[in-house]
């Protein structure tokens, strides 16, 4: 069922799936029931009875198992083409867990809603259509800007991806646009023609093409949703500073989670691999070593796997160079050195030559992920910067393991 403002379930089977119904325009008290017509959100219609779930919703078939409504919708709008769920514009304490959630990547490939149209507000045949993807943290973000505004809002299957990279990977286009406003019969809803799009979907929308196949034109917004109001009360104009894309200490750092995260299955399959190359030894293969060496094998690719997915994006606009392959690398050289200079004395040659290749080896492999989360790369030049930095990867990584393992001979 793609029904907008319904979702799958997060609840258990034992709890009810239906979510709360349209509150109702009139003041009359109703006992049982739920009024057809449309309402201000501030007044259920819901009595007294149904207290641990609501009634269900009309428009929304209460028969279809494992579905529910998401919380945020508080009410329905009756329009020509049909009810239109109406959003709250305030997050709530679960919706910033949920985002919390979603940094960490937790739940990351089930965070979507159902594509379609929605209402902000008590929107009319001359009000804006904004335009985002079912990725409910682009959504979120979209309807929090909106506080006392009506506005229609036309969501896109994404497949739960971000408005960026889904222009990148084409699923935020023109085709799925178009779709979209013929889906939603968005031509008998609204007397304009009209679309405000967020500036960074326009890598995969041709605007011409939109006005060609829809009638509809588009119109960019600014980056950053937060901007939207002084972007409606200037007329829909948006300044240079609306346009800028930024990439502060912040913002980088509010990614650096789902990165480490992301890198937890090769740390689970390193660990076991270099206990095991550890314990390599004079008299064929030592327990003790493997325990000893292993330790320092494993801390020295943690520390590896920090440079790149922490460091390196904190000092990003400081490190020279422009492949982040570099930046990582200078990132975890550094730090090699700075444990050689204060533990050398734990160190032979051999150790040491290890530390100094295969940290920076690391480093710079997690450091090249980072690149399709910044506004300072192209899909070329990341395919371009992998096809020359792996290989060299690779091979570092394989010069230090070689040295880590004879300097237990030496």
């Amino acid at each position: 069922m793609d029904q907008p403002g319904c979702c799958k379930p997060q609840r258990s089977p034992e709890q009810t799936d239906l979510g709360c119904c349209p509150p109702q325009t009139s003041s009359e008290p109703v006992s049982s029931g739920c009024s057809p017509l449309e309402t201000p959100v501030s007044q259920s219609c819901c009595s007294p009875a149904t207290e641990g779930g609501c009634c269900p919703v009309p428009g929304v078939s209460d028969d279809q198992p494992g579905y529910k409504l998401w919380p945020f919708v508080a009410g329905w709008l009756e329009t020509p083409v049909g009810r239109v769920p109406q959003v709250e514009t305030r997050l709530t304490w679960s919706d910033r867990r949920e985002h919390w959630q979603m940094r960490w990547g937790i739940g990351r490939m089930r965070y979507s809603l159902a594509s379609g149209l929605y209402a902000a507000g008590r929107p009319d045949a001359n009000s804006e259509v904004l335009v985002t993807a079912n990725y409910k943290m682009s959504f979120d973000l979209l309807r929090s800007s909106l506080a006392g505004r009506d506005l229609w809002l036309l969501i896109l299957d994404t497949r739960g991806i971000n408005v960026w990279c889904a222009a990148g990977k084409g699923t935020f286009g023109t085709g799925e646009l178009v779709q979209r406003i013929a889906a939603t019969r968005l031509t008998e809803l609204v007397e304009h023609r009209r679309l405000i799009l967020p500036q960074l979907a326009a890598p995969g929308i041709a605007a011409h093409e939109v006005k060609k196949q829809s009638g509809f034109q588009v119109v960019y917004g600014p980056v950053r949703s937060e901007d939207l109001p002084r972007f409606f009360d200037s007329g829909l104009q948006a300044s240079v500073e609306m346009r800028r894309v930024s990439f502060s200490l912040q913002e980088r750092l509010v990614l650096t989670p789902v990165e480490l995260v992301n890198a937890r299955k090769q740390v689970l399959w390193g660990i076991p691999i270099l206990f095991l190359l550890g314990g390599v030894a004079p008299s064929v293969y030592s327990f003790s070593g493997a325990w000893a060496r292993g330790v320092g094998g494993v801390l020295a690719g943690l520390v590896g796997l920090l440079c790149g997915a922490l460091l390196s994006p904190l000092l990003l606009p400081w490190l020279p160079g422009r492949a982040f392959a570099v930046k990582g690398a200078l990132t975890g050289f550094g730090v090699a050195l700075l444990g050689l200079l204060f533990f050398y004395q734990s160190f032979n040659w051999l150790n040491g030559m290890a530390l100094l290749v295969a940290l920076p080896a690391v480093s710079s492999w997690y450091a090249m992920h980072f690149t399709g989360s910044t506004p300072f790369t192209s899909p070329s030049g990341v395919e371009k910067e992998m096809r020359m930095a792996i290989p060299a990867q690779a091979a570092a990584l394989v010069v230090g393991l070689a040295c880590w393992i004879a300097a237990a001979f030496v």
